[in-house]
Order: structure tokens, then C-alpha cells, then sequence
């Protein structure tokens, strides 16, 4: 049981390690196979859909470890304005630490390649960045913010986020997210001292 549960953790990390460092097109099923050194069957027993199911899974994934990594990072902050400043700056360090290699950012991957192809991808994504504004708009909502406000700044703050992380990885430079990191933390503290 163990060794049939770490054969399907090992193709769910692998084709996510590909697809968010490749791109879904340029991942074919055979590569996932052959890097997770699993049999064909395998693949095929846990994932009977094929490829796009995979997507899905991955998908809950990533999302999974972001939102894991909001709640942390606004439990060690007093702040909202503060949260986001160090979740963005460490998202900064990560992405210089990895040499601007190895994952595509979400929104790049979401909106170029899944939403492109099937309904249900898009779907996924879709609630992926609703769940994510929800948590930030959350927290801003407790500190005293309106809601329109603390939506708004949401929205802004995962376009910033996922546009800064565009650029650094494009540029090979985090200037873009410490930037983004410092701005996002007055644009929350402007929020905030509007509620």
C-alpha cells in the first residue's frame, strides 16, 4: 500500500516539477514516466483521464502550498501590510536562490497554457486566484478595511506579485518583487488606515 501511494506521490511531484518549469504542452507523459521512474501502468491506474487530470491534481498542489504559505506568513506578522511584504520579499530570495530556473509563475502558467486548454484547467485556476484574494481581502477585512477595498487590494496585490515575478525571471534580477514587496506594503497600510 505504502509503495503504491509513493508511486502516485512521485508521479504527482514530477509532472508538477515539469509543468510548472516546462509548460503542460512541453510535457509529455512518457518524460513524466521515465523522470518519476515509475511504470507506464502507474500513471495510467492513478490518473485514468491521462494528462489532463494530472493538471488538475498538480494544480490543487501548488495551491495547496500557497495558501499554506499565506497562513503562516500572516500569523507571524502583525499586519496585513506586513504579511505580504514578507511574503513577497522571501518569494524574491527563493527565486534568486533558484537562479531564475526551475517553475513558471502560476498566472503565466494559468492563463497561457490552461485556460487554453479545456474549460475544466480554467475553472481550477480560477478558483485557485479566488481562493488566494479571498485569504489576502480576509485579513485586510479584519484589520477594519471595506470590503470593495480590501477585494481591490487583493487584486492588485496577486497582479503585482505574479507580474513582478514575470519580470525578475525574465530579467534574472529580484529588483522587480523587493520593489513590488515594499509598494504592496504601502498600498496595504493605505487600506487599512482607510477602514
Amino acid at each position: 500500500m505504502g509503495e503504491k501511494s509513493n508511486a502516485k506521490e512521485q508521479i504527482v511531484n514530477t509532472a508538477a516539477r515539469l509543468f510548472f518549469s516546462q509548460g503542460y504542452h512541453a510535457t509529455g507523459l512518457s518524460q513524466i514516466i521515465k523522470e518519476s521512474d515509475t511504470p507506464k501502468g502507474s500513471l495510467y491506474h492513478y490518473f485514468p483521464e491521462g494528462k489532463e487530470e494530472l493538471a488538475l491534481v498538480c494544480i490543487e498542489k501548488a495551491n495547496l502550498h500557497v495558501m499554506d504559505k499565506f497562513r503562516e506568513t500572516f500569523s507571524q506578522n502583525e499586519t496585513t501590510g506586513d504579511a505580504i511584504y514578507d511574503f513577497v520579499y522571501h518569494m524574491a530570495i527563493e527565486t534568486e536562490q533558484s537562479g531564475y530556473t526551475g517553475f513558471i509563475p502560476f498566472s503565466f502558467w494559468a492563463s497561457v497554457e490552461a485556460s487554453c486548454i479545456s474549460d475544466r484547467l480554467r475553472h481550477a485556476c480560477q478558483e485557485v486566484f479566488a481562493g488566494w484574494q479571498q485569504i489576502i481581502a480576509g485579513q485586510l477585512l479584519q484589520e477594519g478595511a471595506d470590503e470593495e477595498a480590501a477585494d481591490n487590494a487583493a487584486i492588485l496585490t496577486l497582479s503585482m506579485m505574479e507580474g513582478a515575478l514575470i519580470i525578475s525571471l525574465t530579467n534574472q534580477n529580484n529588483k522587480p518583487l523587493l520593489t513590488a514587496a515594499q509598494y504592496l506594503s504601502n498600498v496595504m497600510k493605505t487600506v487599512q488606515r482607510r477602514g
